[in-house]
């Protein structure tokens, strides 16, 4: 976990960097009073949606949580939006559009399954079954894939002769 996290000033000067440019070269294309309208558009927007994302995702979450279904979907589902709303409320145009695209739902689902995926990694299978359900397996079908390990050999025999052990092979006489 540490490791990654040494990454997020340099994500966040990047992305600074982008927003600038991008709102630089929108300003010299349409004008600067367009873009910043254009940007508190967006951010005003983003706010809206933040608190309708929320109160939907509250509501599927205590909808699961009456039913007895695992909340999970309902909860990853409610992340993404809240996600998309929060980048959409956030000044800046690369944010509001990446924002605008977490909103639609094809890529809700896929971004959706993606926290899924890196939430039943991060914890127990008993907490991923309790927050998603049953886990689905794929099974191919097929000649089964070679072992790694070595197949065992047999050991040479013991014999015991008068409380001595013999290793090796049994000769009869």
């Amino acid at each position: 976990m540490r490791r990654g996290l040494r990454f997020v000033p340099v994500a966040a000067l990047a992305a600074v960097v982008a927003e600038l440019a991008v709102f630089v070269g929108v300003g010299r294309a349409v004008g600067f009073g367009s873009a910043v309208l254009l940007v508190f558009a967006a951010s005003l927007l983003g706010l809206v949606l933040l608190r309708r994302e929320g109160m939907r995702a509250w509501r599927g979450f205590r909808a699961a949580a009456q039913a007895g279904a695992p909340p999970g979907p309902q909860v990853t589902d409610g992340l993404v939006g809240l996600l998309g709303a929060l980048l959409l409320a956030v000044p800046g145009l690369v944010s509001g559009v990446v924002g605008l695209l977490l909103l639609v739902p094809p890529v809700r689902r896929l971004a959706g399954a993606g926290v899924r995926r890196a939430t039943e990694r991060r914890v127990s299978s008993m907490v991923a079954g309790d927050l998603f359900g049953p886990r689905r397996v794929r099974v191919r079908r097929g000649d089964a894939a070679p072992s790694a390990q070595p197949e065992p050999q047999e050991a040479a025999p013991t014999v015991v002769d008068g409380g001595r052990a013999i290793e090796g092979e049994i000769v009869e006489r």
